[in-house]
């Protein structure tokens, strides 16, 4: 009968005490951390990372985590390799290469290849007198730990410390990048952090979507250029197009509502029924900073605009709801 808590446990203890022990193996291979740190970092084509196996599963999810925190990295397969993937290999690349046993014969094989195209190789392996450690201008080791698995068979706290390891080196290399929030959401637009750290540029209207005219429009004209543009509002600019003003249609219909001779108020000029000044934000300005403003003043429509004070967008309300922002108050 198995102690189902107990191999949980167990399980657990065991890639803990693995991954407990690599600060301390670092500090002894401190000249082969820093150096294969400073290779990546300083690499001008990409980062290459390959291995087989379980290994080549951790080897996928370290790229991954290299390419979204300012490394350009790909995976490569050993098998594809030897059938015409090495041709995505470039002199100016550097590989990183993941074994426990370090002798992993598809990976092995690559190594006269990656010799030939000039390419150096950080070994990532825990046995450091294996082929792969011999051939790798760099070896970083995870040390001979305790497989987790009843039979000691199973990739299992090998895995688990490579991807320690590995990550830790990601994340050193982001670090003496200076890789700032801004650019990580580059690479996750469609994550949270990405919709935070949008700016106004990146989700405003533009161009024909955008209705503006001059102040002395009458706004008869403008009903017309509000519809054209399926706006809520004709923002108001001068010659050089600097912000003015702005009328919504809210503003059209309540001045038409109270107005003693409508059709005298839609021959007359914009103005009347506009709001000028108005508020604007500036297009380097985060998303999230307008959509504070728009819900604390109850706004629909906000003008864009740059340095300058030239109106660039208008960021619409609907627009942001329809693409699943919150505003809230």
């Amino acid at each position: 009968m198995v102690d189902i808590l107990a191999s949980i446990q167990s399980v657990l203890r065991t890639e803990a005490e693995a991954l407990a022990a690599l600060p301390g193996l670092c500090e002894q291979q401190r000249a082969a951390v820093e150096q294969a740190c400073e290779m990546i970092r300083a690499c001008t084509g990409r980062l290459v990372v390959t291995g087989i196996g379980k290994a080549g599963h951790i080897g996928t999810k370290l790229s991954a985590t290299f390419a979204s925190t300012g490394t350009p990295s790909f995976v490569l397969h050993p098998a594809e390799a030897r059938h015409g993937d090495l041709g995505m290999v470039q002199e100016q690349d550097v590989v990183l290469a993941l074994s426990n046993s370090g002798s992993s014969e598809e990976v092995i094989a690559l190594l006269p290849n990656f010799a030939r195209i000039g390419v150096p190789v950080i070994a990532l392996v825990g046995r450091t007198d294996s082929p792969l450690a011999q051939h790798a201008r760099v070896v970083l080791s995870i040390g001979r730990v305790v497989e987790a698995c009843p039979l000691g068979l199973a990739p299992s706290t090998s895995t688990t410390a490579m991807l320690a390891l590995g990550d830790a080196l990601a994340l050193t290399v982001q670090r003496m990048r200076a890789f700032t929030p801004e650019q990580y959401a580059r690479f996750h637009p469609g994550g949270a952090l990405g919709r935070k750290l949008m700016t106004c540029a990146e989700t405003m209207r533009t161009g024909e979507r955008v209705a503006a005219v001059a102040p002395d429009t009458p706004l008869v004209d403008c009903l017309r250029a509000i519809g054209k543009a399926r706006a809520g509002s004709v923002v108001l600019v001068d010659a050089q197009r600097r912000l003015l003003g702005i009328c919504t249609d809210g503003d059209l219909r309540r001045c038409l509502a109270s107005a003693a001779d409508p059709a005298a108020l839609l021959r007359g000029p914009v103005r009347a029924a506009a709001t000028m000044p108005c508020r604007s934000i500036r297009s380097d300005e985060l998303l999230q900073s307008a959509l504070r403003l728009c819900a604390a003043k109850k706004i629909n429509e906000l003008p864009v605009v740059d340095a300058e004070g030239v109106l660039v967008g208008l960021l619409d309300l609907q627009d942001l709801v329809d693409r699943g922002f919150e505003v809230t108050g």
